[in-house]
């Protein structure tokens, strides 16, 4: 299986437990990793053979941008399934960073990381 991978798609949402979260928002980074077969598309240089990776982060921004859930790993799945709609992508790695969550110690990131497929 190839991969196409997007890091760091920006996106600024209201997910979150605490109030704060809901009503203020944050920025979350997501990482993807698709998995599907891209020769089809190499041999005939066809865009239309393969993952158009636009659409795919413009639709993961528009699941971060849209109604609030509690947990990253809600999130993490709806854009795992999102990905899953694209034709040919038959893997999908995502890992969504929270790199302003609400904890009170010093922190580098949280990330959630799922990986789902068509089977």
């Amino acid at each position: 299986m190839d991969r196409v991978a997007l890091r760091g798609l920006k996106a600024r949402g209201h997910h979150g437990v605490f109030p704060k979260e809901r009503e203020e928002g944050q920025t979350f980074i997501v990482d993807l990793v698709l998995g599907l077969d891209t020769r089809p598309a190499a041999a005939d240089d066809d865009l239309a053979k393969t993952v158009h990776y636009g659409i795919v982060a413009e639709e993961v921004v528009a699941v971060v941008e849209g109604d609030p859930v509690d947990l990253i790993e809600t999130l993490a799945e709806r854009i795992a399934r999102t990905c899953l709609k694209h034709e040919g992508v038959e893997e999908v790695e995502v890992c969504v960073h929270k790199p302003d969550a609400p904890i009170t110690v010093p922190f580098d990131d949280v990330t959630v990381t799922i990986t789902r497929s068509r089977v």
